[in-house]
């Protein structure tokens, strides 16, 4: 399943603005940028006075020159980020860039191959997000009720 429309970034002048902040943070894979959300652009959600957090994925030519490896890659960025969503606070506009680590040469067929998995790409997600401070804490679930009510 993919993110709604309202969750992602669209507008090339909204990459530019988060690129111009120049908060940012790299891991080997990724490079996370992000800025909060303008205040004329929470008004143009469906829910005023709602903030959502928007994220626009970038996987450039360089990376591969095959479009259906760039979309495949935007695509499992894009399940990583959905999976980790619950733990992202609302109000930023997020953009992530994919660097050329993400995809290796097959040795039989000498083409640019994507040598990451989901679960990769989840914790290196989530180790930007730490370092960028943007990582809101897991809910706790009490358990003391469940265990109290089982008893009885």
């Amino acid at each position: 399943m993919a993110l709604r429309r309202a969750q992602r970034l669209r507008k090339n002048g909204d990459f530019q603005r988060v690129r111009q902040q120049r908060q940012s943070v790299s891991s080997r894979l990724l490079i996370l940028a992000w800025s909060p959300h303008p205040e004329s652009d929470l008004e143009s959600h469906l829910e005023p006075n709602v903030a959502i957090t928007r994220v626009g994925f970038v996987v450039s030519k360089r990376i591969s020159k095959n479009a259906t490896t760039r979309n495949t890659i935007k695509r499992l960025l894009s399940e990583a980020v959905r999976s980790l969503w619950h733990e992202i606070p609302p109000g930023y506009d997020l953009v992530l860039t994919a660097r050329h680590q993400m995809v290796g040469t097959d040795a039989r067929t000498g083409k640019r191959v994507i040598i990451v998995d989901l679960s990769t790409l989840k914790q290196d997600i989530r180790l930007l997000l730490r370092r960028a401070q943007l990582l809101v804490p897991a809910p706790v679930v009490d358990d003391t009720r469940l265990s109290a009510s089982q008893e009885t």
